[in-house]
């Protein structure tokens, strides 16, 4: 238990320094810090409307960006972990599933193969 423990807290250590490590996520937080408030008033004079025609209020907009980039950096993440786990050649849990469909395509064409070789036998 400690084993894995330790693993998963080294394993989440690495791909937080990934994470900040990556210069291009970096360079856009700089970009969006430097685009500023000019960026922000521009963002929330769009005009929205919820699905009854009314305008969304202010407050509604911003939760509205928030959840646009809890999606974006939510994928991100994604990405960099993903593209971590290749580096250090852990298997993702994708890759383990589709390992453990071919074991039992394996195992039943094996189970074929020995039926087979019993007819035979007999």
């Amino acid at each position: 238990m400690k084993t894995k423990t330790i693993l998963e807290l080294l394993t989440l250590s690495s791909s937080i320094y990934v994470l900040a490590r990556d210069t291009k996520f970096l360079d856009k937080i700089n970009e969006l810090s430097e685009k500023g408030k000019n960026n922000i008033n521009k963002s929330m004079a769009e005009t929205l409307v919820d699905e009854n025609g009314n305008e969304l209020e202010f407050m509604d907009r911003v939760i509205l960006k928030v959840h646009e980039l809890k999606e974006e950096l939510h994928d991100k993440i994604e990405e960099l972990v993903a593209e971590f786990y290749k580096k250090i050649n852990i298997a993702h849990i994708d890759e383990i599933k589709a390992l453990n469909q071919q074991i039992e395509k394996l195992d039943s064409t094996v189970a074929l193969l020995e039926a087979r070789l019993n007819k035979l036998e007999a």
